[in-house]
């Protein structure tokens, strides 16, 4: 008789009713989790109780990974029947204890009766000599964190490779790199995209998908503005958590746009995806560069949307290899505007990159690929 299967058992700080990208994550992971036919557990925090999700059990407690409820949290784990298989959504400042939760990560570390993963969604808080002390503490102690969850884990996934940089030469062994997948669906019905259009005026449609924080609005401001007046037909459209008060501030300083400037706040994953694969180009600047740990830029790859973005340090080679985006050396808001000029300026290079990079996206980044790689045996021995 063969052995019985792990169970999945998802440990994530942030999870739907909750927004943000890392509970976005862990709810595509869990769902395609239970479609593949495996038993999958959520622990989260928030209103106490267990709740069946479609084919994924949810188990909800105020203060999940807080010192004094681990006690509580390995009764209810130890209830349920083994083998277990533990997958952290690591991200410090999603654990708690304002991202310094050692006792948490101990805890993980001392699980030795489950099989153990990490995926590094963040590693470290950086590290400056000049920065103020509470800030070199935050910084030690969130790389004693990363060293007790990773070398106690069995696989470690890192959502970009820079993660890397600050793992031990012995877990790098049994590393692997697994973009984050779009939040939104990859395929859209010529019926939802019809909808979109109508909800809209006519013109050349530009865009951005986000949550408009400051890094990423102030450069945003300075390319969207002159694309959209040097021609009269342009309309902008902002999606995602964020984008009615950004349009707000920005129609303020604008007034003239103001007939021009779109917003959709909120919207369902589905009609997200409509919406944005009806847009001519998505303008998605980033402070740190572009690279897979960028779930809008994800989207926007999926549904094959010509996409004009930037280089940093955090940008890894593939996007200068394989070009799925038209890629601008650094955050320079003209060199963003004259990108997306061009692309305006050329039909045919827009559809063009706009189904290569959708080919992309299928072949190496798409939920798909993260799902066979977390069911895949390892056949190595970990030392």
């Amino acid at each position: 008789m063969s052995a019985p299967l792990p169970s999945w058992h998802l440990l994530s700080g942030e999870y739907p009713p909750m927004a943000g990208g890392v509970a976005d994550h862990s709810r595509l992971l869990a769902d395609a989790l239970a479609d593949a036919g495996e038993q999958v557990h959520v622990w989260a925090p928030g209103p106490h109780g267990v709740v069946k999700e479609g084919g994924v059990t949810v188990h909800r407690a105020p203060g999940r990974f807080a010192p004094g409820d681990l006690r509580a949290l390995s009764r209810e784990l130890d209830a349920c029947p083994g083998p277990r298989r533990l997958l952290l959504q690591y991200v410090p400042h999603a654990l708690g204890l304002k991202a310094m939760n050692v006792p948490f990560c101990a805890w993980f570390a001392a699980r030795r009766q489950d099989e153990r993963q990490v995926f590094l969604h963040e590693a470290v808080y950086p590290w400056s000599r000049h920065a103020p002390w509470r800030h070199q503490v935050l910084a030690a102690t969130t790389r004693l964190m990363l060293r007790l969850v990773t070398e106690a884990a069995d696989r470690v996934f890192v959502s970009i490779p820079a993660w890397t940089e600050h793992l031990s030469a012995r877990v790098k062994r049994r590393t692997e790199w697994r973009p984050v997948p779009s939040n939104l669906p990859a395929e859209v019905s010529p019926e939802e995209c019809a909808r979109a259009r109508a909800s809209l005026p006519e013109g050349i449609w530009v865009g951005h998908f986000g949550t408009y924080g400051q890094a990423i609005a102030a450069p945003l401001e300075a390319v969207l503005v002159p694309v959209l007046e040097a021609d009269a037909r342009r309309q902008g459209l902002l999606l995602g958590r964020g984008s009615d008060g950004f349009r707000q501030r920005l129609c303020a300083r604008h007034p003239s746009l103001a007939n021009r400037l779109h917003a959709r706040d909120a919207l369902a994953p589905g009609e997200a995806a409509a919406f944005l694969r009806t847009r001519d180009v998505l303008i998605q600047p980033y402070p740190d560069g572009i690279s897979t740990r960028r779930g809008s830029a994800m989207a926007g790859l999926a549904l094959g949307v010509p996409m004009v973005t930037n280089t940093g340090h955090l940008t890894e080679p593939l996007w200068r290899d394989a070009l799925p985006v038209a890629l601008v050396e650094g955050v320079s808001p003209p060199a963003l505007a004259e990108a997306t000029e061009d692309l305006l300026a050329r039909d045919d290079a827009r559809r063009a990159l706009g189904a290569h990079a959708a080919r992309l996206y299928r072949e190496r980044f798409s939920l798909e690929r993260t799902v066979e790689a977390l069911l895949r045996r390892r056949t190595e021995d970990t030392p």
